[in-house]
């Protein structure tokens, strides 16, 4: 099964530095988990402008280590600034959810 990570940008961004990419990812795992539930509890609650806080503190995240979920954060972003349902993005949220616990997972296991 193929990891729902790729450490291309952060292997380029730190050079191969083995000590900063174990930083990267240490941070990563502090920081993204925290965010998610932030975000999920922001859209149960209905709560659009925290919603669109945490995805958008998400993302610089997501995109370092090659989580393809750009199109689904920024669907939350756009949902944010809508007046649509929560109903309305919560397969897409779901989705974010079912993804980047499956990245933690990896990670965790990788970097050990």
């Amino acid at each position: 099964m193929d990891k729902a990570y790729n450490l291309e940008a952060v292997n380029e961004l730190s050079g191969g530095d083995e000590e900063f990419i174990a930083v990267l990812v240490q941070t990563f795992l502090e920081e993204i988990p925290p965010d998610l539930d932030g975000m999920v509890k922001a859209v149960n609650e209905g709560d659009a402008a925290t919603a669109y806080q945490y995805a958008h503190k998400m993302k610089p995240n997501l995109q370092l280590f090659n989580i393809d979920l750009l199109t689904e954060i920024k669907r939350v972003e756009s949902w944010s600034k809508s007046k649509k349902s929560k109903e309305e993005i919560q397969p897409t949220v779901n989705h974010i959810v079912t993804t980047v616990t499956k990245a933690i997972g990896d990670l965790k296991k990788d970097f050990s």
